[in-house]
C-alpha cells in the first residue's frame, strides 16, 4: 500500500500555509550544520531547535562522513557561509546490526528487504541477487563513539575544510531524547 496519495495531501496543506517562507534566505540563518543518520525516530529540528531556514541538516545512514557528506558540508561553508557543524549518531542504530561483508552477502543472495532477527538481519528472499554490495563500503558502526571520533577526525582531516571550522560530536539517546556529548570527538574537533 503506498503513502503517495497521503504526501501529496499533506504537501497541499502545507503549501497553503506556505506564506513568508518563500522569503527564507538560501543560507541557514544560524549558520551551523548538523551530519545525522536517516532514521526516523531522529528529528533534528526538535531535538535542536531547528525551524525552516536555521541550519543545513544532512542525513544518511548511520550519520556517517562518507565523501557525499563531505561534499555537502564543503558546499554548506564555502557557498553557504556556515562556521559550525556538529556530528550526531544515535543509540540503537541499525547500522550497528550488520557488518559490510554481511550486507554484500544479504544482496548477493537477493534484492529483497532482509529480516531482523535476534541472530541479526537474516535474508528471507528468492533472489535474485547483485554481487555489486561487496564493492561498497558500508560504513556500519561497532561502537557509537568511536565512530563518532572517526567522523569528526575524518571531517576535521579534510583538506577541504577550514581548521577554523569546529565541529562537535554527540550521539542522541532514542530512548531519553537527549544529546549526550562525545566529549574527545569534540576536543579533536576544536577550532584551531
Amino acid at each position: 500500500m503506498s503513502v503517495l496519495n497521503e504526501v501529496l495531501t499533506s504537501n497541499a496543506a502545507y503549501a497553503a500555509s506556505f506564506g513568508d517562507r518563500a522569503n527564507l534566505a538560501m543560507p541557514p540563518s544560524r549558520r551551523f550544520a548538523v551530519l545525522t543518520c536517516m532514521d526516523a525516530r531522529l528529528d533534528p529540528a526538535k531535538f535542536a531547535g531547528l525551524s525552516e531556514g536555521d541550519a543545513h541538516v544532512i542525513r544518511n545512514a548511520g550519520g556517517r562522513a562518507s565523501d557525499d557528506a563531505i561534499r555537502s558540508l564543503v558546499i554548506s561553508y564555502k557557498l553557504l557561509g556556515t562556521k559550525e557543524f556538529f556530528v550526531i549518531h544515535h543509540t540503537n542504530c541499525g547500522m550497528e546490526f550488520f557488518t559490510s561483508e554481511l550486507m554484500g552477502n544479504l544482496l548477493e543472495s537477493s534484492l529483497e528487504t532482509a529480516a531482523l532477527t535476534e541472530e541479526g538481519f537474516k535474508d528471507v528472499g528468492s533472489g535474485p541477487g547483485a554481487t555489486d554490495g561487496k564493492y561498497i563500503n558500508w560504513l556500519t558502526i561497532a561502537d557509537q563513539v568511536t565512530s563518532v571520533k572517526e567522523d569528526v577526525t575524518r571531517i576535521k582531516n579534510s583538506p577541504l575544510i577550514p581548521s577554523s571550522i569546529p565541529v562537535y560530536g554527540y550521539i542522541f539517546d532514542v530512548a531519553s531524547g537527549k544529546l549526550i556529548e562525545v566529549e574527545e570527538a569534540t576536543t579533536i574537533g576544536k577550532a584551531q
